[in-house]
């Protein structure tokens, strides 16, 4: 499973904040993890509507190991929060994912707190049904441990109260690679034409214009990982075909034209983006990428299949500026 914001295995001090480019959040989170949820409080009352923004937000901040018991206690001062019931949501959901699988008294408790974290999503989605982040939750968990049927379902219901719902169009695009590693180098596969479809479907402005890319790297994290294509991505054939190349000029050419800075997973995108043209072959584009990255570094798409995403990003990097 790729990484849900920006954590890795290795080297994650020189990897992103997964607070990306959002000061603010990362000052509250800091504040949470002290015990002190007031500003929390504040910071989500004023993100308000923002769905992509609260989704960003609440999962960061549901990321640290004390953001259960603070939710708990924000909820408790609080019973009619809505959004200390939706932060208790996400960092139930993360908890139950940090947790132990296995059998006997370790596979109990992992069912156990994954029961808890489903029933917590639900009562938050009940305090505020319009709201898509407890069902992003609920996604999260399933992305990893529900069945097909379950995955879509709750992508929909996400999907029913935010069309354009960033965090959760990368999980589907991320599940749906993972169908059929033994096709291979199939351009009709289904993540393919999900990717393709939510671009379309979406506003002209939308990043989910850069989705068909992601789901591009997805596939060659599954295929790679299967061993049908080379581990170093800029030595694969996976990046430079016909449809391919079509691809990565309609997400650069959205970049140009559009540049979504004011998005909170923007980072996110230009890492899938300048990626996919550095391994294209294009490096005067992906420098550009480069620099409006910054010190934004995230594991994915840098870590596929299995690298220390920090080298492979500052190799990527060197290469493409050195060749301006």
């Amino acid at each position: 499973m790729p990484p849900l914001l920006g954590r890795s295995r290795r080297r994650t001090g020189q990897l992103a904040d997964p607070a990306l480019d959002d000061v603010e959040l990362a000052e509250v989170r800091t504040q949470l993890a002290q015990g002190r949820w007031g500003r929390v409080s504040s910071l989500l009352t004023a993100t308000a509507d923002d769905w992509d923004r609260r989704g960003h937000r609440l999962v960061v901040l549901a990321e640290g190991a004390g953001s259960v018991a603070w939710a708990e206690d924000w909820l408790l001062a609080e019973p009619e929060s809505a959004d200390a019931a939706a932060l208790l949501a996400c960092a139930s959901v993360l908890r139950s994912l940090r947790g132990k699988d296995g059998k006997g008294r370790a596979g109990t408790a992992a069912k156990a707190d994954q029961d808890a974290a489903r029933e917590a999503c639900r009562a938050a989605a009940r305090m505020a049904p319009s709201d898509p982040t407890p069902w992003l939750g609920l996604l999260i968990l399933a992305r990893s441990r529900g069945t097909e049927d379950e995955v879509s379902r709750l992508f929909d219901e996400v999907r029913s109260r935010h069309p354009e719902h960033h965090h959760a169009h990368h999980l589907m695009a991320a599940r749906l690679a993972e169908r059929h590693p033994e096709a291979g180098q199939d351009p009709l596969h289904e993540v393919y034409d999900f990717a393709a479809w939510a671009a379309e479907q979406a506003p002209a402005d939308s990043p989910l214009a850069v989705l068909p890319v992601v789901a591009h790297a997805e596939r060659y994290r599954v295929l790679a990982t299967a061993g049908s294509e080379p581990a170093d991505p800029a030595s694969s054939g996976h990046w430079t075909g016909r449809r391919a190349r079509q691809v990565m000029k309609a997400a650069f050419d959205w970049w140009l034209e559009w540049e979504r800075e004011d998005h909170p997973r923007n980072r996110i995108d230009l890492n899938f983006l300048a990626h996919a043209k550095f391994c294209e072959g294009r490096p005067a584009e992906a420098a550009a990428l480069f620099h409006r990255i910054g010190e934004h570094i995230t594991p994915a798409p840098w870590a596929y299949p299995d690298r220390d995403p920090y080298q492979a990003f500052m190799a990527a990097r060197g290469a493409a500026l050195g060749s301006v």
